[in-house]
């Protein structure tokens, strides 16, 4: 199983030299594309990462939490599953270390650690797909794309619930 990688590669690198391809030619022009492309994307990258870093520096998701927790009660969703949720659309990392602190406290079979893993499968990082992909084909205006995409990430949270409570509970 480790040496899938390696034999893709050389059965490339064999393929293009019986082709009589440039093989290292077209190698460094596709380095040379991927760098342009970090460059243009790495602005919205560190924007997004600094929004984050803003966000829970600042103690404004926890507030938001806060005051989303009571609503959250009141319609059955588990109440430590709201800051994932909230990160969810905007960090998969953050939202990952969070999944784990509902598995630690809550338990991975509880009702809060299944919907928290249905969520984690179902739902998208949205603003970092949006700023990858928009960015590296350098469109400013996403349009439909962001309303769209938070409307499934909803779909996501709320279909996470009624999953769950379908098939286990």
């Amino acid at each position: 199983m480790t040496l899938v990688m390696p034999l893709f590669a050389l059965i490339i690198v064999l393929f293009g030299l019986v082709r009589r391809v440039p093989v290292f030619d077209l190698f460094l022009e596709g380095a040379k594309d991927g760098l342009q492309t970090l460059y243009h994307i790495a602005p919205a990258i560190m924007g997004l990462m600094f929004a984050v870093s803003l966000l829970r520096a600042s103690g404004a998701m926890e507030a938001l939490c806060q005051m989303i927790t009571p609503l959250a009660d009141a319609i059955g969703f588990p109440a430590e599953i709201v800051p994932m949720a909230l990160l969810r659309p905007v960090s998969g990392s953050g939202a990952t270390a969070l999944l784990l602190s509902v598995f630690s406290d809550c338990g991975p079979d509880s009702f809060a650690g299944r919907v928290a893993s249905v969520l984690a499968g179902s739902s998208e990082t949205t603003f970092y797909a949006v700023a990858m992909y928009y960015g590296s084909i350098r469109v400013k205006f996403t349009r439909h794309t962001l309303p769209a995409a938070l409307a499934a990430d909803f779909t996501a949270l709320v279909m996470s619930i009624v999953t769950v409570r379908l098939f286990f509970y």
